[in-house]
């Protein structure tokens, strides 16, 4: 099936696009992929990217709503596992499960590989596994993908361009796939609803919804994703306030905080400290490297590489 790719460049001029010692610019190179409409289901985003000519740093992985797969056609990633920022691993591939906590991506301004979204129903359909046997921890991708793990690195680092790189990812995806047995429908319900509110929807309420206690629903939930609803709810919410936060018109911190459904500037702050490790202002501040643009639905991905 025929699939499309949109490049999308930093624009020239911008801070971007410019070294850190302001001579020599630097390269931003995003190309965006939308998978075929098997695929559509297990893979929220795919993004390939090429960072160089910047300052060497630290990038933040910030939590989100997807399982991320990070293949690295450059040096292996260095980077911290979530909830563990003194231990340090080296991936040249991995799958990453959803996280309540930032990691460290550790990077000497030179980045190069792809990056995907997965949603937790693709943990099912491409690992064999629930999302939560991945939940905040870092893995190599073979342990979830297996012997096809070693195919996909060798085919994509093979490969002439993006076009064809996208094209071997989803050869090796689609044949990847197994039988999925879904979750239960209440815990389908509980987290389309979630998503859907963007983490809006109370706990409660949602207990209500499925005929089930929230005891009940939150430990089944944790059971299926690996993050009760309540904190997903967090992330969903502090997910929405980071794609507001970074764009070039960004609204006041209040008026983000009110759209996110926050209490307040001040609740929005505590989430940001608790999933970025510090607050939104210096979270921009610090961010070295231009963010990756998503190829579906605008929401970041945990590790925009």
């Amino acid at each position: 099936m025929p699939t499309t790719t949109t490049p999308m460049a930093q624009p020239a001029g911008s801070p971007a696009a410019t070294a850190a010692d302001g001579a020599t610019p630097s390269v931003a190179e995003f190309v965006a992929h939308r998978p075929p409409s098997r695929l559509r289901p297990y893979v929220g985003s795919v993004v390939g990217y090429r960072y160089a000519g910047f300052g060497a740093g630290v990038h933040r992985g910030l939590p989100s709503r997807y399982l991320t797969v990070v293949v690295s056609l450059d040096d292996p990633l260095d980077m911290t596992q979530p909830g563990a920022p003194a231990r340090r691993d080296r991936f040249g591939e991995l799958v990453g499960g959803l996280h309540s906590s930032p990691v460290s991506i550790f990077h000497d301004g030179t980045q190069y590989g792809v990056i995907l979204g997965l949603t937790p129903l693709g943990a099912r359909a491409l690992f064999g596994m629930p999302a939560s046997e991945l939940a905040e921890q870092v893995v190599s991708l073979d342990a979830g993908l297996g012997r096809a793990a070693v195919e996909l690195t060798d085919r994509l680092h093979g490969a002439p361009g993006w076009a064809e790189r996208f094209a071997a990812l989803d050869d090796v995806l689609e044949r990847a796939l197994r039988p999925v047995r879904p979750p239960r429908p209440e815990l389908v319900h509980a987290l389309d609803r979630l998503q859907v509110t963007a983490g809006t929807v109370g706990v409660a309420a949602l207990a209500r919804e499925v005929g089930w206690s929230r005891r009940h629903l939150s430990e089944q939930f944790r059971r299926e994703y690996g993050l009760t609803p309540k904190v997903l709810a967090r992330v969903l919410r502090f997910e929405r306030a980071q794609a507001m936060v970074k764009r070039p018109d960004r609204p006041p911190l209040a008026q983000v905080a009110a759209l996110c459904g926050y209490a307040d500037q001040a609740h929005m702050t505590h989430d940001w400290v608790d999933f970025a490790g510090v607050s939104p202002l210096t979270w921009l501040a610090e961010e070295q490297l231009p963010f990756v643009q998503d190829c579906d639905d605008g929401e970041p991905s945990s590790w925009p590489a």
